[in-house]
């Protein structure tokens, strides 16, 4: 019995696409996701994302908006193929949802504005899928708008994301005479008969556009044949021509090793193209028998483990996403990697070492989900019921455990100051921070061991402004909000020593511990923020009381030194100290570490440092000078101006975070309510010696 269910799931894990939508705000995605799911038949009825009515923007702040705030799961068919689909936000503020649908999809579409090309934010989704190694495919959408510009958008695509796409689709007709799709594998013409694009009529090429065609499909097969031997030398040899079969298959081999990247077209409001797209995602995007199998650590031996796409290897599956459902509880999104889930099973949390009960399984369509009662290798659902069980962490096979690579987020680059209005909020404002950084782990709440206060931090204004708006909506509570604050960082800019010595003399036993650390400054790429040595030798201080003082270290520079931000790019070492045969304890020579890491730091020149923001702003040619001058103001490098063909602008630059809160109402006064912007993380860099002595008496 267990053979012919084997034997089901690997044809099934063929025609399996776990699928990601990625992209730059505005760029299309939800909308395209809309009508995967209308002509895969999961809706009878396209809802637009203007109108709020987009199925997977099914949140409040989502509709109110018009923005993608979480990524949404959908299971979906097409050609018998079983389609995973996760509509990721665009918005920079919800970066930390692209990155842990990236983590557990296979393969991603990514999605340009045909008019704007390559934005900022498509170049960070580019780069997070760099890191995933995720295969992509490109859909340039909108190509119905005026100053639609195919090619251009193709060259960015070279020029800005360092890529090797492939034109498999050209378009006829650009901006309102947008008239169809050119195939440039079929060499026929796909045009629409009705609004819906359900009437699909496909013809042999018209002689005017065969020539156009022929260039194009002659470059495409070029680029195809030099990823594949025998195609190559067919192609030199030109005995015989290559068939499209081979082209797909060399093209599919080529996109999932990530050597090229088939761009197609078309406009997803206007109905046009999402079809092919779907026959792309099936033809070129890898099912999970495609991807390399996933490696983890076995928690027992330390050892490096393999888990293939199988139902007969022991479970592993990585939890990506926790949703707080106001009528179901908590429901944790998972990926399985290999082996079955089973409803009402138990597993182990192996990154807790907790054993968890598996309750209800679900398949998620959007916000709506139907049970089942299992989910086989390569499969992504959710299940109600984890009470311990976190974003990033491995459930597995208690008998064969498993700790899966988890999912790295950013640190938060803004907090503010919250408090409750009454005092039953009190309770309840606690409740829901705390649900609320289940779910996201770019939301951080902490208390100012000062003045009492709750802080919370995040991505940016939009994402604690609608993290704000869900406390109040859906947890009930009120509460009064501070101004945005920078969250800033502290460092060293040269070697230094310091001592700390704890000596407390009291009736009984006293206290004594004596440490010298020196700190130094690590370079800017340096992956720990705090690196800590022991360089002690000949037993000055006692092995027992090193981790001490690595503690007193550590919590002295999360703690601030200089303004109270947290310390990071610093490597402390332990150098000498001594100790009392019968005074010495844990708690002296911890104080004596912290003690000793502040002398140190306070002497090594220390600086704060600042979030720098990538920042793009779009406005029209005749406010580009306006917002230039405002930018340079505001402390801005600019790094660029790029004339758009449809009498916009892009100015491109580096902006400090500090000067940047309240721009969206400026700018909309500055240009009259016709310019966007948006802006992302950069780096962090040192505050001008002038501002920085306010910051730190703020910080005091």
């Amino acid at each position: 019995m267990a053979k012919k269910a084997t034997t089901e799931t690997a044809l099934d894990l063929r025609m399996v696409r776990n699928i990601g939508i990625i992209a730059h705000i505005d760029a299309g995605k939800t909308t395209t996701t809309e009508r995967v799911l209308y002509y895969a038949g999961k809706i009878h009825r396209m809802g637009e994302v203007h109108d709020g009515a987009a199925t997977t923007d099914y949140m409040e702040q989502e509709k109110e908006r018009g923005i993608t705030i979480t990524s949404a799961a959908i299971t979906a068919t097409w050609l018998g193929h079983q389609i995973n689909l996760i509509d990721t936000p665009g918005h920079v503020d919800f970066t930390a949802e692209v990155q842990r649908s990236l983590r557990v999809l296979d393969g991603g579409v990514v999605v340009f504005d045909g008019v704007a090309g390559v934005e900022p934010q498509s170049e960070t989704v580019w780069r997070q899928a760099n890191e995933y190694r995720v295969p992509r495919i490109c859909f340039v959408n909108k190509m119905d708008r005026v100053g639609a510009d195919f090619q251009r958008c193709v060259e960015m695509i070279v020029n800005r994301l360092n890529a090797n796409p492939v034109v498999i689709q050209l378009p006829h007709g650009e901006g309102p005479d947008f008239a169809g799709i050119i195939d440039l594998m079929r060499m026929e013409l796909v045009t629409y008969g009705d609004d819906l694009g359900t009437a699909i009529e496909k013809v042999p090429l018209p002689a005017g556009l065969v020539e156009r065609a022929e260039a194009a499909r002659a470059e495409m097969i070029e680029k195809i044949a030099e990823t594949d031997e025998t195609l190559t030398e067919k192609y030199l040899m030109g005995d015989e021509p290559i068939t499209d079969e081979e082209l797909v298959e060399a093209l599919r081999n080529a996109t999932i090793a990530g050597q090229l990247q088939p761009v197609l077209c078309g406009s997803s409001l206007k109905n046009k193209g999402v079809q092919l797209l779907l026959d792309a995602v099936v033809a070129y995007l890898p099912s999970p028998l495609d991807v390399p199998s996933i490696q983890g650590i076995n928690p027992k031996s330390g050892e490096v483990e393999e888990r293939h796409a199988s139902d007969d290897e022991p479970l592993s599956a990585l939890v990506f996403k926790i949703v707080t459902d106001p009528f179901v509880g908590r429901l944790a999104f998972f990926r399985v990697y290999s082996g079955v889930i089973h409803a009402g099973s138990t597993v182990m949390n192996t990154s807790k070492d907790r054993r968890e009960r598996i309750g209800r399984v679900v398949r998620m369509f959007a916000d709506r989900r139907e049970d089942v009662t299992e989910v086989h290798a390569g499969d992504i659902a959710a299940t109600l019921g984890l009470k311990d069980t976190f974003t990033g962490e491995t459930l597995a096979d208690a008998s064969y455990p498993i700790i899966l690579e988890t999912i790295k987020f950013p640190a938060p680059v803004i907090f503010v100051a919250i408090e409750p209005k009454t005092k039953a909020d009190q309770d309840k404002m606690g409740e829901a921070l705390a649900k609320l950084a289940e779910e996201d782990p770019t939301f951080v709440v902490s208390t100012n061991e000062q003045t009492g206060q709750t802080l919370i931090a995040g991505m940016g204004e939009l994402h604690l402004e609608v993290l704000v708006d869900r406390m109040f909506r859906e947890f009930k509570v009120d509460a009064r909000v501070g101004r945005p604050r920078v969250s800033y960082r502290e460092t060293v800019t040269q070697q230094a020593e310091g001592e700390g010595r704890f000596v407390r003399q009291t009736g009984g036993s006293g206290q004594y511990g004596h440490a010298v650390v020196e700190v130094e400054p690590l370079p800017d790429d340096a992956e720990e923020d705090i690196v800590i040595e022991n360089k002690v030798v000949g037993g000055s201080i006692p092995k027992e009381y090193i981790k001490s003082v690595q503690d007193g270290i550590r919590e002295a520079a999360q703690s601030g030194i200089m303004a109270g931000y947290p310390a990071v790019r610093v490597k402390a070492s332990i150098l000498d100290g001594s100790y009392h045969e019968v005074d010495s304890s844990d708690l002296a020579f911890k104080i004596a570490g912290s003690m000793a890491m502040k002398d140190a730091f306070m002497k090594a020149r220390p600086v704060l440092l600042e979030p720098y923001m990538k920042v793009e702003v779009v406005v029209p040619e005749e406010y580009a000078g306006d917002v230039m001058g405002d930018l340079s103001a505001r402390r801005a490098n600019i790094a660029g101006l790029d004339t758009r063909g449809d009498g916009v602008s892009a100015v491109h630059a580096h902006a400090p975070l500090g000067e940047m809160f309240g721009y969206a109402t400026n700018l909309r006064n500055m240009s009259q309510g016709r310019g966007s912007f948006t802006m992302e993380f950069e780096r962090y860099e040192p505050v001008p010696e002038s501002l920085a002595d306010d910051i730190v008496k703020g910080g005091k």
